[in-house]
């Protein structure tokens, strides 16, 4: 292990003040834990402490296989100061890990707090961490669903960033009415988490993403978001997502370019029609293409098989859409397979969409 890792003087784990040596027989601890979330922690640390000039970190694999990655810890150290200075959290800013360790978000709230001097509290990543304690925070990373299960104690929380899914407008709408500054994230593991930022309530909202210091972003030739982010990353991240940009630091999301629709010349962005329908949809569901000899391309709902909840109303569900966003037909699929991270594998549901069942919709849904 090497002592030329920082450790802040005021960092604290739990309320309790650590240092390199102190931080290292933590760590060993938690690798004994019976606790999973711990395990992980503790692995992260000894790997963070160790003699190594990078971290190994595994993509989440929601489109392609997951796969490991080094990235060098002077990287994460920066991409660390800078969400510190864009969110003003200085050293004591009371913050709650409540991801798992075992993917990037994670141990970036590690990292953050390892560097900035934070108090950071630990509690196993489920769905409603938040409600079951009494403590308050500055600073809290969630995913959609835990956001969902915590809405009631959201009041806990001065600033919350919100990644690792699209959130709804049902969530969205429902997030206009707390006190707390709530943020969606954009970013990826190859950018070291967020690298753009935006808040989604209160007078600050806005529909752009806006950089992180030391943040640009372009387009390539087919409109995809392109990212120079030379302190967190050392070649420029070409990514698949189409955007409208703003201005050098600032975007709009409009869509993965691998699922973006065209449907007799229309082009449609099934992130955004989902978005849409996710208010009357209460099982996992995906909206997806299938060839059409006239279209080119028709949309299609694929829904997961849930005999244990109602089957949704189709006709109110529809009526919000457009002629062209309404899908054409319906499938449901057995089992959708999701990433460890709770994203669904899209492409492994198309694949496999041989798979699925028809729903005939004058028949079941008049």
């Amino acid at each position: 292990m090497s002592s030329s890792i920082y450790v802040h003087p005021k960092f604290k784990l739990n309320g309790l003040p650590y240092r390199f040596d102190d931080l290292y027989e933590l760590a060993l601890d938690f690798e004994k834990s019976l606790a999973f979330h711990e395990i992980e922690i503790g692995k992260f640390l000894i790997e963070w402490l160790n003699n190594n000039d990078y971290i190994s970190v595994s993509t989440s694999g929601s489109t392609g296989a997951p796969k490991k990655i080094n990235i060098l810890k002077t990287h994460t150290i920066n991409s660390a100061i800078a969400t510190g200075t864009f969110f003003e959290l200085p050293s004591e800013t009371r913050a709650l890990l409540c991801l798992p360790a075992s993917y990037i978000a994670g141990k970036m709230m590690l990292v953050r707090a390892i560097i900035l001097g934070w108090d950071l509290y630990i509690k196993a990543p489920e769905k409603d961490a938040i409600t079951q304690y009494d403590r308050d925070y500055d600073f809290v990373a969630m995913v959609p669903h835990q956001v969902h299960y915590s809405l009631k104690s959201l009041n806990k929380i001065k600033k919350l960033i919100i990644g690792g899914g699209a959130i709804s407008i049902d969530l969205n709408d429902q997030l206009q009415h707390v006190d707390t500054e709530v943020f969606a994230t954009y970013g990826m593991t190859e950018t070291i988490t967020h690298i753009a930022v935006r808040r989604i309530n209160g007078l600050a909202k806005s529909y752009y993403y806006n950089a992180l210091p030391n943040v640009n972003f372009s387009l390539d030739e087919r409109n995809c978001l392109v990212i120079e982010a030379s302190e967190v990353s050392n070649n420029n991240v070409v990514t698949n997502d189409l955007v409208k940009l703003i201005s050098p630091s600032s975007f709009k999301y409009l869509g993965r370019i691998d699922n973006v629709v065209n449907s007799g010349g229309v082009k449609l962005f099934p992130e955004q029609i989902e978005a849409k329908l996710a208010k009357f949809i209460n099982i996992p569901f995906i909206i997806a293409s299938e060839k059409n000899e006239t279209l080119g391309e028709q949309l299609i709902l694929i829904l997961e098989e849930d005999s244990s909840k109602p089957i949704l109303d189709i006709k109110t569900a529809f009526s919000i859409l457009s002629n062209y966003e309404r899908p054409k037909k319906i499938y449901i699929f057995s089992k959708f397979p999701f990433t460890e991270t709770g994203k669904v594998k899209r492409s492994e549901i198309i694949k496999n969409l041989d798979q699925a069942a028809e729903i005939i919709q004058q028949k079941k849904h008049k």
